[in-house]
Formats: structure tokens, C-alpha cells, sequence
């Protein structure tokens, strides 16, 4: 766990103000998933996704999503060589543990869904041959706000349910902001991690993770929680299976930042917003009155929450 704090530490001191953002994506990273950054431009979603990467030992690659960026720029090629007179498959950027999939919703649907097989099952098939994807692999993709520029595609649901958090950047405080223009006045686009988490970490924490309990109150906690997104008057579409499965392993990773070897309600509440907002589709009525996080957090304060002291 030392080492995990060092690795904290110095991502915190090179992404200044976001600390939480960086506990959702090193859960999900240990834990098989994919984040979604989402806010206004020069908010420093790329550059934080750059930061992440770069102190990762793996492979990363970008991917900057336009309109005529096709499905194959995504997975990969099998082209005919007249040397060896075979076809040879050459994997596109997908091949990689960290792809960064700048401004996704600038890409067209059909591209957007080539990485839908990446996502979920760790594998790219390329001309019917199916090729494993590297272990750990993540995809940090970025979107600007769809309603805030024209040429955009709104992520579909299927899509957006493959995410285990979606995180809102929001503009950093006074002093934040103070820091940043002091520390990156001269290069503005440097990135300033060392590279001081390796693969072996990764696999490792994968391991142990695992051994965090989920105690039977906190799994009926989660359980009422989905259900409550299900039946709530203002959302059409609630949380799905797979959504509980990740609120689970979210919240497990969670407690594994903090060392602990037990779940908590409080792990469950810190990781709920994150991890449902993008996965709801609210009534027409409900859009036009309530944000998605406001009825979260309704549901939350809703539910009773199970006794600490019983759980351990």
C-alpha cells in the first residue's frame, strides 16, 4: 500500500485539484474499467487522461476522434502482401493497455460502437480473427457537453453503460487555478508525471482486491439502491445488471485506496453519482425538471443506510 500512496501522491502533484478524479480512475484501471471525462474545453481533461498514462509503465496510445475517422482506424487492418502473397493483420491503436479516445462524440455512431468488443470483452476481431487485447487495458475517453457544440454524436446507451464512471470536470478553485498558472505558465501543455506504476502493480492489486468483503447488509444496500433508479417516476431507464456488478467492484476499489479489507455504505455513496449518472435515461418530464445527480442523491437519502458497526 505504500506504493499506492507514492503513486497517488505523485499524480496529485502533477494533475492539481483532482484528487477524486484520480481515485476513479485508478479503480478503474485495477479493476478492468473505462472512465469518460467529460467538461468544457481547456478544462484539462486530455491533459490529465496524458498525466495518468504517462505514469503508467504500459503502452498508451491516442486516438483523436473526428467525423471521418472509420471503424478500422480504430481496430486495425488485414491487407494483402504481395511479398509473403498472405493477408497480414495489423492491430490499430486499440492494441495498446491505455488508449485515450479524445472528444469521442466527435466520431460518428458506427465508430463509436468499434470499440464496444474492446470494452467489454478485452479483444479487437479484425477480418474475422479475434486478437486478445493487452492485460491491463483501459480506455480514458474525453467529450465535450453534446449541447454546447454543433458536430457532435451523442454516446448511446449501450456505449455509455460499457463506462464504469463518468466524470464532470468542473473549474478548479481560486487557489487551484492560482497553482496551475504558476506551475505551467511557461509550458502549458507539458506533462510532468514520472513513470512510477508498472504492469506487474497492476496485476498484483487485481489479486488482492478481490479479498475485499462485501458484507451481505451492504450488498441489500446496493441491491435497493439499483432497484430504487428502476422504479423511481422520473427515470425510464434505470441501472442495469451489469451497472450492479460495477457499483460492487467500484466501491471494493474504493476501499482498496483507503486499505481497507471491508466495503462500507459510505464507499457505496462515495462512488454511486459517478458510476450511474451516465447510465440513466430520464423521463421527458424528468429531464425538463431534475438533473440526474439531484435524483441520485434523492435515492440515496431515500435509502437507510446500514448500521457501520454491523458490518465489519
Amino acid at each position: 500500500m505504500n506504493k499506492l500512496r507514492q503513486i497517488k501522491g505523485t499524480l496529485n502533484s502533477a494533475i492539481i485539484g483532482r484528487e477524486k478524479e484520480i481515485d476513479f480512475m485508478l479503480i478503474a484501471l485495477i479493476q478492468g474499467g473505462h472512465v469518460l471525462l467529460e467538461s468544457v474545453p481547456g478544462s484539462g481533461k486530455t491533459m490529465m487522461a496524458k498525466t495518468f498514462a504517462h505514469a503508467f509503465e504500459g503502452d498508451f496510445k491516442r486516438l483523436q476522434f473526428t467525423p471521418d475517422v472509420l471503424p478500422s482506424d480504430v481496430t486495425g487492418i488485414s491487407y494483402f502482401d504481395p511479398k509473403s502473397q498472405d493477408f497480414i493483420v495489423r492491430p490499430g491503436p486499440v492494441m495498446t493497455n491505455i488508449l485515450l479516445a479524445d472528444e469521442i462524440n466527435r466520431a460518428t455512431p458506427r465508430t463509436q460502437s468499434s470499440l464496444l468488443e474492446s470494452m467489454e470483452e478485452k479483444q479487437v476481431t479484425i477480418d474475422g480473427e479475434t486478437l486478445k487485447l493487452p492485460n491491463p487495458f483501459m480506455v480514458i475517453a474525453t467529450q465535450n457537453p453534446v449541447e454546447s457544440q454543433q458536430g457532435t454524436f451523442s454516446l448511446p446507451a449501450a456505449q455509455l453503460d460499457r463506462f464504469l464512471f463518468k466524470i464532470s470536470i468542473g473549474y478548479p478553485t481560486f487557489e487551484e487555478e492560482r497553482q496551475i498558472l504558476r506551475d505551467f505558465n511557461e509550458n502549458p501543455g507539458e506533462v510532468r508525471s514520472s513513470t512510477v506504476l508498472t504492469i506487474s502493480d497492476v496485476l498484483e492489486w487485481k489479486k488482492e482486491i478481490k479479498s475485499v468483503t462485501v458484507h451481505e447488509d451492504v450488498e441489500t444496500y446496493i441491491l435497493q439502491l439499483v432497484q430504487a433508479t428502476r422504479q423511481h417516476p422520473y427515470i425510464e431507464l434505470g441501472l442495469s445488471s451489469r451497472a450492479t456488478l460495477a457499483l460492487v467492484h467500484a466501491s471494493q476499489g474504493i476501499a482498496f485506496l483507503q486499505n481497507r479489507s471491508f466495503v462500507t455504505p459510505d464507499d457505496v455513496k462515495y462512488v454511486f453519482s459517478p458510476l450511474a449518472s451516465h447510465r440513466l435515461m430520464l423521463t421527458a418530464e424528468g429531464m425538463l425538471i431534475h438533473d440526474p445527480i439531484d435524483l441520485l442523491n434523492q435515492i440515496i437519502e431515500s435509502i437507510q443506510t446500514p448500521v457501520e458497526a454491523a458490518i465489519k
